[in-house]
């Protein structure tokens, strides 16, 4: 299996602790987390854009949103399953809604979180 780089805001209280549960999970070190919110980063696109949205790099293919999070899903056995559900155009429509929704109330949450 190639391994997939994902990017994430460090910045973020939210993302860190999600990055740190997908980190314990990810058992067979499949993934890379790149933290992007230092500034110091090589970033494959806009850093603005990797700040703003959920980006992941699988098979040299740039994902975005709920899609980059199902690549991170079928990289960590556990999540597999929902990860190769989520290839279902309809399944991956609605994530990608509910993605959408989340990031409206992130700003709020990240104080919170913090």
């Amino acid at each position: 299996m190639n391994r997939l780089t994902v990017w994430f805001d460090g910045g973020c209280p939210l993302c860190r602790r999600e990055i740190a549960l997908m980190r314990r999970l990810d058992r067979r070190g499949r993934i890379d987390f790149v933290d992007v919110a230092d500034g110091n980063t090589a970033c494959p696109t806009d850093r603005e854009a990797l700040l703003a949205r959920f980006h992941a790099l699988e098979n040299g293919r740039l994902l975005d949103g709920a899609a980059a999070f199902a690549a991170m899903w079928r990289a960590i056995p556990l999540l597999r399953p929902l990860g190769l559900l989520a290839r279902i155009p309809f399944i991956l429509w609605l994530l990608e809604r509910a993605y959408r929704g989340f990031l409206k109330i992130r700003p709020k949450l990240q104080r919170w979180a913090a």
